[in-house]
């Protein structure tokens, strides 16, 4: 097993460590209560903070507040959910009734939010404990995480990197136990990206299984996700957060596959191998842990077989006119502002898009739609499962946007085992997979069709049940 003293949950309170069932458990004990959980999850929030700036806002008051409320019901026998009780964080890209929600931006209204977003109401509703807001860059337009409005998140493995982004601040409360479930964001690598780089377990679920609004500038490559230091409680706050919503339009009208507490091994799997990106390069360290991975599914009975990318040449640029053309909607809605009051990055991006011809993105649209396609296709006619590594590099110098001498020129090149997976709005969930040479966090990314986020969710637990030593 990890020693927890040399990680990044190291001076954690045991509570801190526990599952939400093993919470759960304790409050229908009274061996534990909400209250204690919230104090000491605070206590670790204000550790996050200070050594990794994670957070926007800690509400100790109304943490505790809703701790008293949730420790009453537990009490009465009575509580709102299998999850009442249990500490989260949200992204401060998500809307919050009573919060000023800002985006990671000085130019967004500071006045608080009247109502929950449709995931936050559901959590809400379930009786967790709100503890604050995490970081992320502005408007989430980037896979690593700092801002004008909040400074530079950095990774509690190592304080000189990044824990990647854009729900960087999230993975890091998660990796520091300030809280259980912390709700990501994921329009390009979001939550897998800052999953893998900190050593925790998110999930990008499939398309629409978690309702959103206001809709995404983004349009339908942004999904919301629980990140989490364990898939179990992944799969809790999933269970929690899906569901069908009338305000989120793209959603559509068909049920998706319910939740269920699946088990799986790899044993007669037939199990693609994705190795290569379609931009962007592979950490030769990365790609060798990721071979030892295929060797733990090779030993437990998976059949393995090479993968290549449908369209492969062609998906750099058509998530580019998806992405950036969504960049340059959110500024759109800014109205009129300085452009030094925005992340020069963003704002250059943004510009790419002003005179893009409303038809070259309709013939973007469509040539995802084939890519998507084909992806089905792989997914329910050739493999049960995909798998990559989480991130093609490892973690890089904080506040930079690239690796140093990469010769990339946007985060996008290097985060090519993440967008695909947005754009096909498939089920993609990064798990631990040990420790570089440099004492940073390695990932095995795991990948089925849509609609199947339970049977991601299981192999991830099975990987988590076979590696206990690389879950926090």
């Amino acid at each position: 097993m990890l020693d927890v003293k040399k990680t990044p949950i190291s001076g954690a309170d045991d509570c801190c460590l526990l599952t939400s069932a093993e919470l759960t458990k304790a409050y229908a004990a009274g061996s534990l209560s909400p209250v204690e959980v919230t104090a000491k999850a605070l206590e670790r929030a204000e550790a996050a903070q200070e050594s990794c700036n994670a957070f926007t806002l800690i509400d100790h008051d109304g943490a505790l507040e809703m701790a008293r409320a949730a420790e009453a019901r537990w009490q009465a026998g009575t509580p709102l959910s299998p999850v009442d009780g249990v500490p989260a964080t949200i992204k401060d890209i998500v809307s919050i009734k009573g919060w000023s929600v800002r985006y990671g931006s000085t130019l967004t209204d500071p006045t608080p939010c009247a109502a929950d977003a449709p995931s936050v109401a559901r959590m809400r509703a379930a009786g967790l404990v709100f503890l604050g807001m995490t970081t992320t860059p502005e408007f989430g337009w980037k896979a690593i995480t700092d801002c004008l409005y909040s400074g530079i998140t950095r990774n509690p493995w190592n304080t000189d990197v990044t824990p990647g982004g854009s729900s960087g601040g999230a993975a890091v409360a998660a990796a520091m136990g300030a809280g259980v479930f912390h709700l990501g964001s994921d329009g390009g690598g979001s939550i897998r990206i800052p999953s893998a780089f900190t050593g925790i377990s998110g999930i990008k679920p499939t398309f629409g299984r978690v309702p959103a609004y206001p809709a995404s500038p983004f349009g339908t490559v942004a999904h919301i996700g629980p990140m989490c230091r364990r898939p179990e409680d992944a799969e809790a706050m999933l269970a929690v957060m899906s569901g069908r919503d009338l305000a989120d339009w793209f959603q559509g009208a068909a049920e998706f596959p319910a939740l269920s507490a699946q088990e799986v091994t790899p044993k007669g799997k037939k199990i693609g191998v994705w190795r290569t990106p379609p931009s962007g390069y592979v950490d030769p360290e990365v790609a060798a842990q990721f071979d030892k991975s295929l060797a733990d599914l090779a030993e437990a009975g998976a059949e393995l077989i090479e993968f290549e990318l449908p369209m492969a040449d062609q998906i750099l640029d058509i998530f580019n006119w998806h992405w950036i053309s969504g960049a340059r909607r959110r500024l759109d809605m800014l109205g009129e502002f300085d452009a030094g009051q925005i992340d020069p990055g963003l704002y250059q991006m943004a510009e790419q898009a002003r005179d893009w011809r409303v038809s070259d993105y309709i013939a973007n649209v469509n040539l995802r739609a084939a890519y998507g396609s084909e992806m089905d296709r792989a997914l329910a006619e050739d493999f049960d499962y995909l798998v990559a590594p989480g991130a093609a590099i490892l973690p890089f110098t904080a506040g930079e946007e690239l690796p140093e001498d990469s010769g990339l020129s946007r985060w996008i090149e290097w985060a090519g085992f993440s967008y695909p997976i947005n754009l096909s709005q498939q089920p993609a969930m990064s798990v631990p997979a040990g420790l570089s040479t440099g004492g940073l966090p390695h990932s095995l990314q795991i990948i089925a069709g849509r609609g199947a986020d339970s049977q991601v969710l299981a192999l991830a637990k099975w990987w988590a049940a076979r590696h206990p030593d690389y879950f926090l």
